[in-house]
């Protein structure tokens, strides 16, 4: 009896995201193997590299932040994309057409499962893709969107809570899988061709692309920013602002408007649970904390490793206390940390994270951890790293020597921070305004307070005066210094003029 004839659909294969240099590897290695030189082993090495690469690169420079690839390779990819350029093809190393025509010169191999599944952009683009109302593909978006915007969210979901909440608040969408199948349903599958999400980690995890987050936001914004009308009965969380955002707020509970004068808050530094927990490093660096007196706080945070707030001195709950984030975030790496975060992608994607935060001062602390010899990657490879996030990403970069020096610099901008938030009464702000004009010092600045302690005083005065040369000498008898010497006339006729002038002065 003859066997059963299977019909249907084959799985198709990841899709390599830089298949021209996948294909000039691999000629270069063939052509040393076939000359017997070692270089093939070079070509080997970095080849492998780039297959487990889940993005695609613009440049052979570009891959220089990649395991075994030197300076020399990168050249030579650089050069044969120019020449490739220059025949006609101007097509982008990680465009369709590129893809196709490698797929033909070069066998096509199944990736690792547990490295990031790169998108497989449609023929035209996402740019003009809209998916109807009522379908999957429209669900998936809204649901990735929704979770992205989720403060307590994740930017991600696996595979089963998006079939859960697609069957849960989206019945009419067909989610049917195979049971045990790893592949999603098919419109997830046409999102991950299409660029819209990215698939990483192992179980899968499924986030919005840049390009995916553009097109949820615009599916947002037809349904009148409500999410109401897919079938998904969801409400438009509220996206955290700086200085505005509270922290430690439930899901689903209305977040009030909150002032802070000065003097009703105190600065204080929110330190990510994942800093804390295990032996070794991660409890020391609270011991340093404690050790130089850092007001802090551990408490899990969905982005970064250390943010600042604004808590209240006198809230109307004690439980509760209002608080207000403070416009810095700082994300901290060890070496060997920046290298398997590099590998496995999760640095590209914690810099996207940060970059969306709303937080306008972002700083990447990288902190030195034994030898560079005993890292995964080289050193070149970790500087053009951190280098590319200092110039392109815009991060600040501080590089520190232990945890000791990093729990330092952690201190020193929390003793910043309060003296930037706290110390910002009108009385200084009125001094530092004084001590900028020529000839008025610290002294002088002091004793002009101490009679006139806001502008507003000052003016009051000068406009109390019956002519304009009673306002010339209004300060010139003031008291100052040690010695309790007069301001003089020559001063005060200059903070006259600064002060009850109308016309630009000469």
């Amino acid at each position: 009896m003859a066997a059963p004839v299977r019909l249907g659909r084959k799985r198709p294969l990841p899709v390599c995201p830089n298949p021209l240099f996948v294909r000039w590897l691999t000629e270069w290695r063939d052509e040393a193997a076939s000359r017997g030189r070692r270089t093939q082993f070079v070509f080997q090495k970095a080849l492998r590299s780039l297959r487990r690469y889940p993005l695609p690169l613009r440049s052979g420079k570009e891959a220089k932040i990649l395991l075994h690839f030197g300076d020399g390779l990168c050249r030579m990819l650089d050069q044969r994309l120019q020449q490739h350029r220059s025949s006609g093809g101007d097509r982008a190393p990680g465009s369709s057409e590129a893809r196709s025509s490698a797929q033909e010169g070069a066998p096509a191999e199944v990736q690792d499962s547990s490295m990031p599944v790169p998108a497989q952009p449609k023929a035209g683009g996402s740019g003009s893709y809209w998916p109807p109302r009522h379908s999957g593909a429209r669900a998936v978006l809204l649901l990735l969107y929704r979770e992205h915007l989720n403060p307590s969210g994740h930017s991600f979901l696996t595979k089963e809570e998006l079939v859960q909440r697609c069957t849960q608040k989206a019945p009419g969408v067909s989610t049917k899988v195979a049971p045990g199948s790893a592949q999603p349903w098919p419109a997830l599958r046409s999102l991950l061709r299409r660029n819209l999400v990215l698939r990483t980690h192992q179980p899968a995890r499924y986030s919005l692309t840049p390009e995916g987050m553009d097109l949820a936001q615009k599916l947002a914004e037809s349904e009148d920013l409500s999410l109401l009308n897919v079938g998904i009965g969801l409400e438009k969380p509220e996206v955290p602002g700086p200085l505005s955002a509270e922290l430690g707020v439930s899901e689903g509970s209305v977040q009030q408007s909150l002032e802070l004068r000065p003097g009703e808050y105190r600065v204080l530094l929110c330190v990510d649970v994942g800093e804390t927990k295990g032996v070794g490093h991660r409890s020391e660096l609270i011991c340093q904390l404690q050790r130089l007196h850092v007001t802090h706080t551990v408490r899990k945070l969905h982005v970064g490793d250390f943010v600042w707030v604004a808590q209240e001195t006198r809230p109307r709950d004690p439980a509760r206390p209002g608080e207000l984030v403070l416009d810095h975030i700082v994300e901290r790496k060890r070496l060997d940390d920046l290298c398997s975060s590099i590998i496995d992608g999760r640095f590209r994607e914690q810099k996207f994270r940060l970059k969306r935060c709303g937080l306008g001062h972002r700083i990447y602390l990288v902190e030195e951890h034994g030898s560079m010899h005993n890292l995964s990657l080289p050193e070149s490879t970790l500087l053009q790293a951190v280098t590319n996030t200092q110039v392109i990403d815009g991060f600040f970069v501080k590089r520190t020597a232990d945890i000791k020096e990093s729990a330092a610099y952690l201190a020193l901008l929390t003793r910043g921070l309060e003296r930037l938030y706290q110390a910002q009464s009108v009385r200084e702000v009125f001094v530092r305004q004084l001590m900028q004009v020529r000839g008025v010092s610290g002294e002088k600045a002091a004793a002009i307070v101490d009679r006139y302690s806001t502008p507003a005083s000052l003016l009051a005065a000068y406009d109390a005066c019956a002519t304009p040369k009673e306002q010339e000498m209004l300060l010139s008898t003031i008291k100052c210094g040690r010695l309790q010497r007069n301001l003089g006339p020559a001063l005060s006729r200059t903070l006259s003029q600064l002060y009850c002038s109308y016309s630009p002065l000469t």
